[in-house]
């Protein structure tokens, strides 16, 4: 007997299918460049010395990281939205061509944000206040972002993105229109409100080393929350004053060491 599909739905699975193969294969690449192929050296030695060798820098290879991190890590946050634009699919309003092309646009916004960060953490490599692995050198540098960032928890810039990531069906109702070319708008302008969520988030990344797994890991779980409207809201402000904290201990430190 061969198995039948209501029409539309074996798209949706396939969509599926490829979605969350993306978001593991996205995680298999960090954890692949986390390991050092080069006998002797830590994947931190070895990142500092691809990224930053000599006075040349491998811009792509940063790219590349920061596209694989954004894949890994901001894919998960993004199913609540996916799964109300896929439930559209019941009165076939969606189908799994316009689930892909909404997913296409919300990636390439990511990598627009890729492109900027590696571009940030190559300048600082070269300025000398980053290693090329991705971690501060500088207290003043990791204070900055820590303070910026626990700053914009507070922020209304903050609440404004977390309400779109929040409630996507709101969402889709205002900016609704059929098609694979309304879904890749759809998905552009989700991942311009979902980069003004959680971009500081990311950059915190190069406070304790941008390649750092269990960074990524806890990040992860904190932003899927986050957009969780029953679990978000309890969760933002307190990091915004954990960060704070953690942005004095920095400054108190330099003091004290005499820097």
């Amino acid at each position: 007997m061969i198995a039948t599909f209501p029409r539309g739905s074996l798209g949706r699975w396939l969509f599926w299918l490829g979605f969350y193969a993306a978001i593991l294969l996205g995680w298999a690449g960090l954890m692949q460049m986390t390991a050092s192929p080069m006998p002797g050296l830590t994947a931190a030695e070895y990142w500092a010395a691809l990224c930053i060798s000599a006075e040349n820098a491998d811009p792509m290879a940063l790219f590349a990281m920061w596209g694989l991190m954004s894949a890994a890590m901001m894919l998960p946050t993004f199913v609540p939205a996916v799964r109300v634009f896929g439930e559209l699919g019941s009165v076939r309003a969606t189908d799994g061509a316009s689930m892909t092309a909404l997913v296409i646009g919300y990636g390439a916004v990511w990598l627009v944000f890729s492109a900027l960060a590696s571009a940030l953490q190559l300048g600082l490599a070269k300025a000398g206040a980053m290693t090329g692995a991705g971690q501060s050198l500088s207290p003043w540098v990791s204070a900055g972002l820590l303070a910026g960032a626990g700053a914009y928890q507070f922020s209304a810039a903050k609440e404004a993105c977390l309400a779109k990531c929040r409630h996507p069906l709101m969402f889709f109702m205002e900016h609704w229109a059929p098609g694979t070319k309304p879904a890749l708008a759809m998905g552009a302008r989700l991942g311009v409100w979902c980069v003004g969520c959680c971009w500081l988030l990311m950059l915190l990344g190069l406070v304790g080393g941008a390649m750092n797994l269990l960074w990524m890991g806890a990040a992860t779980l904190f932003m899927v929350l986050e957009k969780l409207p029953e679990v978000g809201r309890y969760l933002t402000k307190p990091l915004g004053a954990a960060l704070l904290i953690g942005a004095a201990v920095q400054v108190v430190s330099v003091f004290s060491s005499g820097g």
